[in-house]
């Protein structure tokens, strides 16, 4: 046994399960060999509970003004819209962005447990999910002293590199929508920095990365790395990719397919073979 890779997979839009990446996961794996599989550890930042009874509520209370045509597009839309207008706090009311954010500490804290305290951390981020990482990351990174975040949320972060961010090696997104959500900042806002700033000292064998995969039918994700000159710099590089099955390439149901897709799933594996085989690698001989 090895030392470890820490991965949290968060999920976007749609009805979640608790055991939604497992396809993924499954693939992955698959490419790492007897010796290296026990040495990645997933966790899953599953927030879909923090939302859904607000969404069974609302959705009940729309249906009392009478019938509604296009019914699975209104759920989409709920699934959607509603669960990133919830998300962003308001001045008087972040229950959402804090409870979403508890979840993303908790996940954190237990991959710092399960995989070391100093593992690696590699963040597969889907959707909306993309922004909860960014958002969650950034408050992270540009807050030393976490008055970004709330009492809440700081007090299940642990003093760990990787609870802090510190180890942030490699982040994949997935369909996002960060470049919409760009808009509500001048000039496009700023990246988060990938790899951190600290992985350097911790791991100098390391080369970090950030990719951006997106379907060109997909009109949920977009490019990012054309976003401004910081975005241009921190992105490893925007992948377009033809996502989903039979049914989905083609048209923008493509969105839902990114998670089993082998132009998504063996690049990362590829990557993660490589960052394992250079956190293990054996010491140089100083006395050699």
């Amino acid at each position: 046994m090895g030392r470890k890779i820490a991965v949290a997979v968060i999920h976007g839009i749609g009805k979640q399960t608790a055991d939604f990446s497992g396809k993924m996961t499954a693939e992955l794996t698959r490419n790492f060999g007897p010796e290296m599989a026990s040495d990645v550890v997933f966790r899953t930042v599953f927030w879909a509970p923090v939302l859904q009874d607000a969404e069974d509520e609302l959705i009940r209370r729309m249906k009392q003004g009478g019938p509604l045509h296009y019914p699975g597009v209104r759920n989409l839309m709920i699934d959607f819209l509603a669960d990133a207008l919830a998300y962003q706090p308001s001045s008087d009311d972040r229950r959402a962005y804090d409870g979403i954010h508890a979840v993303f500490a908790k996940t954190l804290a237990g991959l710092a447990t399960e995989a070391g305290s100093d593992a690696p951390l590699c963040v597969i981020a889907h959707s909306l999910g993309t922004i909860i990482a960014s958002n969650y990351l950034y408050d992270l990174e540009v807050d030393p002293f976490k008055r970004l975040i709330s009492d809440e949320v700081r007090e299940l972060i642990h003093d760990t590199p990787l609870e802090q961010g510190h180890t942030l090696a490699m982040l994949y997104t997935l369909g996002s929508p960060l470049a919409l959500w760009s808009l509500r900042y001048r000039e496009f806002g700023r990246p988060i920095n990938v790899p951190s700033p600290h992985l350097a000292s911790l791991y100098p064998q390391i080369s970090g990365e950030w990719v951006n995969y997106y379907d060109q039918d997909d009109v949920v994700g977009f490019p990012l790395k054309t976003l401004n000159a910081q975005y241009g710099r921190i992105v490893t590089r925007d992948a377009a990719v033809n996502a989903g099955g039979l049914l989905q390439h083609w048209n923008p149901l493509s969105h839902l397919g990114y998670w089993t897709d082998r132009d998504v799933v063996q690049p990362i594996a590829r990557k993660l073979v490589e960052v394992w085989k250079a956190i293990n690698a054996p010491e140089p001989d100083e006395t050699a």
